[in-house]
């Protein structure tokens, strides 16, 4: 009977301590599942943060138009008597500008840049050099001398400075602008082309030629298309005459067209 009375004592005793394990094993199972949880609350609550503020931001330091390209009509004032412009003259520019916000609304603007431009006239003033190597300039008469063309060509440079006004704001892409300033430019190539038949003549090098370029420009416009007006202020050519008459040739060159600025 004692003997009985112990083994139960001993059976009471193993059970409890395996109740007691099984209670700490479950404690433990029960804190690691609610670690677990939170450090998957924890993880996740950022990616939500970032997700929102990415969803929500505004870019309150942005820049407007900095990338340009144009189109152009390209005419020529203060022609020399009898000089007339003929066939189609044009030109294109393109380029970038840096643009410099001055005001905490960035609504106002510094521009500087760099831009390539090219145009094409087509007149009547010919272009070539006698055997001294001296500029010949000539204002022909279609009525007397037949050709098939007569067209001068430039390739130049340019560095526009531009002071810029618009409506602008970091959620509206459409806007209207008003951009004017300073266009300085070099012209790095140069050609004169006169063909008719069995006789054509290039010339590539005018010492009479005004390589460096001042002019004033303006671009009005809202959304994508903008108007565009440029007006040199110094004459294409310096201290030229016409052979025949001994008249100055002032002639300055005028870009109407449009223009399309990007990011």
């Amino acid at each position: 009977m004692y003997t009985l009375i112990k083994n139960i004592e001993k059976l009471n005793h193993i059970l409890r301590l395996k109740k007691n394990n099984l209670i700490l094993l479950f404690m433990f199972l029960s804190l690691s599942f609610s670690y677990a949880q939170e450090q998957d609350s924890v993880i996740k609550q950022p990616d939500n943060k970032k997700f929102k503020l990415f969803e929500n931001s505004v870019d309150s330091l942005y820049r407007e138009d900095q990338f340009y390209f144009g189109i152009m009509f390209d005419l020529l004032s203060k022609k020399p008597k009898g000089m007339r412009q003929s066939g189609f003259s044009g030109g294109m520019q393109l380029g970038y500008i840096r643009d410099m916000p001055i005001n905490k609304r960035r609504n106002l603007a510094f521009g500087a840049g760099l831009g390539w431009a090219i145009n094409s006239y087509g007149q009547n003033l010919f272009i070539s050099e006698d055997e001294n190597n001296k500029s010949v300039f000539l204002v022909l008469d279609k009525t007397l001398v037949d050709y098939s063309t007569n067209r001068l060509v430039t390739h130049q440079l340019e560095v526009p400075l531009q002071f810029r006004w618009r409506t602008s704001t970091p959620e509206n892409a459409n806007f209207w602008r008003i951009y004017s300033g300073l266009r300085l430019g070099y012209i790095y190539y140069f050609k004169s082309k006169f063909k008719q038949s069995g006789n054509n003549v290039f010339q590539t090098d005018a010492k009479e030629l005004n390589r460096f370029r001042y002019s004033l420009e303006l671009s009005v416009g809202n959304s994508g298309f903008n108007f565009y007006f440029l007006y040199s202020l110094n004459p294409l050519f310096d201290s030229a005459y016409v052979k025949d008459t001994n008249e100055a040739i002032e002639i300055y060159p005028i870009k109407i067209g449009f223009v399309i600025y990007i990011l």
